[in-house]
């Protein structure tokens, strides 16, 4: 999708989680010199801004040894943007710009994974690369790397001392070229290598389930409201009962497409408020009856997981607050911010400025807090000492690889047969067994869009928007302000105490 061609140097409102993603869609905006800002001291910004440019021109005619003018300047530059403290707000440089470009074209080769990093890292807390999530049907989804899961190494190369153009760089390569790294999953390390391929993300996945709807957005971009409306169209021709949104793993996006997807479910009211100390960034959007699909009073049950930020937490958050859609799994990420994208002329280099909050309809920001269930469901995962002990051995003796190759077109009850094999040896639930197993067999093929026998959560979704009970549980449904206001209530009881 060739994004850059149609959109072009417009500016653009980024509101994604702490990723730089494999697939992330950022756009450039305005160049500095058009920035539109509050009032400042004016006097003392030159003092500041002068002392700057003689610390710059003394330690490049100075220093012991010649340096080039760039390194200086990248140098200051991130070193401004990081004193702001907001991991939000960063500084570009050409290989980031161009990584981003080519991400949004989509013409690289990579694992598929969406990975975040810290800015600093300590002794305590060494900044590795975490993964976000992994991109259906790419090698790192097919390889069975996981949500949450600790890249410690690439190619030998210990990620904590690295920084996130590095890690880029690492995993990216020629399609057909492989990588190698380390992966660790709470007390485990699991050792990875994987075959690059043609990363091309779908925004939007689709398909019915019996009289269900079962629509899956994986990011938001400017693609993603047109892809929306034709799931929605195709339900409707299919004459579905129900609907869930499974918006899981989704780091976010840009903020206008999820405002336009939430106006399909919202007939009247806001949709979200940005806030800023710059007036014109001080915005309301509101839904409009004339752009509404999704029928009133259709039982609508939302995903949502601890990697559901930003965008996912805006239209989360709208439709809870409209009391349209019951929210299932976990409690979001918690990212209330908007950025924008700004190039340094004359463009190759550029900063990721966060230039307001966003506000829920009910007036609320869930920065730092993220938006709770309202019905809580963990899927299976690896838990305790033993279990992780057993996964560990699972994979380091990679048994399940060689016997579904061994095994091609393994059915639904060879799986199962398979996973009661292993358990003996593997002490794991069967459920996680017959997933990871699962993965294996489809490798060679594309990965299915659900899984039920695995995911509670989405099952648990089905039985609520077909149960005949919507409308009795929406009514105990409370709004992002009720749940805040009931929050800082027990927080001031409790300090009382």
């Amino acid at each position: 999708m060739k994004l850059l061609e149609k959109v072009g140097r417009k500016s653009l409102k980024i509101c994604t989680c702490a990723v730089s993603f494999l697939a992330l869609v950022i756009i450039t905006s305005k160049c500095f010199a058009q920035s539109s800002t509050p009032q400042v001291n004016t006097q003392t910004s030159r003092q500041y801004m002068q002392q700057l440019y003689s610390v710059f021109d003394f330690v490049e005619r100075n220093y012991v040894d010649e340096v080039e003018p760039k390194v200086l300047f990248e140098g200051a530059m991130r070193g401004l943007m990081d004193s702001l403290g907001d991991q939000f707000s960063y500084y570009l440089d050409a290989e980031s710009m161009t990584s981003m470009n080519e991400t949004t074209v989509g013409s690289f080769g990579g694992v598929g994974l969406s990975i975040s990093k810290e800015v600093k890292s300590t002794a305590d807390k060494p900044a590795f690369v975490e993964v976000v999530s992994a991109i259906e049907d790419t090698p790192g989804a097919k390889a069975g790397i996981q949500t949450g899961d600790l890249i410690v190494s690439i190619n030998g190369t210990d990620t904590s001392t690295i920084s996130m153009n590095d890690v880029l760089s690492l995993l990216r390569g020629p399609v057909g070229t492989e990588v190698s790294f380390v992966v660790k999953r709470g007390e485990m390390e699991l050792p990875f290598t994987i075959t690059r391929a043609l990363i091309e993300v779908q925004t939007v996945k689709y398909t019915m389930i019996d009289k269900t709807g079962y629509l899956r957005i994986l990011e938001f971009t400017p693609q993603t409201a047109s892809r929306v409306r034709e799931a929605l169209k195709s339900f409707e021709k299919s004459g579905y009962k129900s609907l869930v949104v499974d918006l899981r793993n989704n780091p976010g996006g840009i903020l206008s497409s999820a405002v336009e997807i939430a106006d399909m479910f919202i007939d009247s009211g806001v949709i979200v408020s940005t806030k800023s100390r710059i007036q014109r960034e001080n915005k309301v959007e509101f839904a409009s009856a004339k752009n509404t699909i999704v029928p009133k009073g259709l039982p609508v049950v939302l995903l949502i997981d601890h990697n559901s930020a930003s965008c996912s937490e805006v239209l989360s958050g709208a439709l809870k607050d409209a009391k349209v859609a019951y929210l299932v799994g976990e409690r979001s990420y918690g990212k209330g911010s908007v950025q924008l994208v700004v190039p340094i002329p004359p463009g190759d280099v550029g900063v990721r400025l966060t230039i307001s909050r966003y506000y829920s309809p009910s007036d609320t920001n869930i920065h730092s807090i993220g938006i709770p269930p309202d019905l809580e469901i963990k899927n299976v995962s690896v838990n305790g000492e033993e279990e992780e002990k057993a996964f560990q051995n699972l994979i380091k003796d990679d048994v399940i690889k060689p016997y579904v190759a061994s095994h091609p077109d393994m059915s639904e009850k060879d799986i199962a047969s398979y996973a009661k094999t292993l358990s003996k040896k593997y002490p794991l639930d069967l459920r996680f067994l017959r997933r990871v197993i699962r993965v294996n067999v489809n490798r060679a093929r594309e990965m299915p869009l659900y899984d039920k026998d695995y995911d509670e959560q989405l099952t648990k979704a089905l039985e609520i928007a077909n149960g005949g009970k919507f409308s009795s549980l929406m009514k105990s449904v409370k709004t992002l302000k009720e749940i805040e206001t009931e929050r800082l209530a027990q927080e001031e009881k409790a300090s009382e105490k």
